[in-house]
């Protein structure tokens, strides 16, 4: 069975089958740490159908003692099917369900009678996700990815600082570990004793996004799409209509007012957006770069596939390649999210391009 027939049988056969509370194809989202993750998690919650826990899940997880690798039971935030028993789904269910809430604050289950009887649509986002994909699909078997990708170059660079502030702290102590640990924790953290701070963050790096492609491969094509970090900043409304219109929401009034306006930094920004801020830490992240190369490639790839228009993949401070494949009208607003007219931000680097090289150039 193909197309929608098919889509409405897995349901059904979800809700008979699946213990606990019922869900109508939760939407999760997927990404590095550090990707932008949240910013998109809470433009989304402008959705007036869609419901969140307000934050990151991380104790309605690791609140159950064998998911937590704090206590030593389990090694990482690695977590597969068959870690997923009937017990460790009924739990998760029921602590999602019971802090569900809507964006006007109001507890799904204060207003479950007049809500559809499929269960609640609702929105998760959390880092240590990138590595849970399997574990999640016997959780909530026909959810929804998001994959969101952010340059390398600004991502490596926002973990580095992520880790130097100790505000992202995770695990304050791990076996063979010496210190706190920031951020997620892949398998084999092990291996990167010892190394410098680049190293460690690009292992992570490479994990998350490792696992991502891994895992959204063995689902069906039309169960994910990708989107990237520098994307969503140049066109907000179109970028999160399309996801509005692949996650089946409606693209509420409210939602794309709040996409029209400047989008506000996300609670999690450490320090302001700026172009160009990675080359702080550009020595450190060049040192790593070279080995990240087939990953990014592979990556790069899967996003441009899964977006109906050309994907802004670089960074606000290199993008002018990206934007000459966008053609913008001289009199609209530069695809960089400077605010700017292109005219005046990166139409002047094309025109003076132009000048120098000749027009076909």
């Amino acid at each position: 069975m193909t197309g929608s027939g098919a889509d409405q049988s897995h349901h059904t056969m979800t809700q008979r089958t699946t213990p606990g509370y019922e869900f109508d194809r939760p939407i999760i989202i997927v990404a590095a740490p550090r990707s932008g993750s949240t910013l998109l998690f809470e433009t989304l919650s402008h959705a007036q159908s869609l419901w969140t826990i307000g934050g990151e899940s991380h104790m309605i997880f690791e609140h159950i003692d064998k998911l937590n690798p704090q206590l030593g039971v389990c090694q990482s935030n690695r977590l597969v099917a068959e870690d997923a028993d009937r017990t460790t789904i009924e739990r998760i269910r029921e602590a999602f369900i019971t802090r569900l809430r809507n964006p006007e604050g109001q507890l799904y289950t204060d207003m479950q009678a007049s809500t559809e009887n499929c269960g609640p649509r609702f929105l998760e986002k959390t880092p240590k996700n990138s590595l849970r994909i399997p574990f999640l699909e016997k959780v909530f078997p026909d959810a929804r990815y998001i994959y969101l990708y952010r340059d390398p170059r600004e991502n490596l660079s926002s973990m580095i600082e992520a880790w130097r502030s100790s505000d992202f702290v995770t695990y304050p102590g791990l076996p063979d570990w010496h210190g706190p640990w920031s951020l997620m924790l892949p398998p084999d953290y092990q291996q990167v004793r010892g190394k410098s701070l680049e190293e460690v963050v690009a292992f992570q790096w490479q994990a998350a996004n490792q696992a991502i492609l891994d895992d959204l491969d063995e689902l069906a094509a039309d169960r994910w799409t990708a989107v990237s970090y520098a994307e969503l900043i140049a066109d907000a409304p179109a970028t999160v209509e399309r996801l509005c219109k692949f996650g089946e929401i409606p693209f509420n009034a409210s939602l794309r007012a709040h996409c029209e306006t400047a989008l506000p930094l996300s609670r999690y920004t450490a320090t302001a957006p700026q172009a160009g801020k990675w080359r702080m830490n550009a020595a450190m992240i060049e040192r790593v770069m070279p080995g990240l190369q087939p990953l990014i490639a592979r990556i790069e790839s899967a996003v441009a596939a899964h977006s109906s228009s050309p994907v802004l993949l670089s960074g606000p401070a290199d993008r002018a390649a990206d934007i000459a494949t966008l053609q913008p009208q001289r009199n609209e607003r530069c695809p960089c999210g400077s605010g700017l007219r292109f005219k005046h931000c990166h139409g002047i680097l094309q025109t003076a391009q132009n000048k120098a090289y000749g027009t076909e150039g």
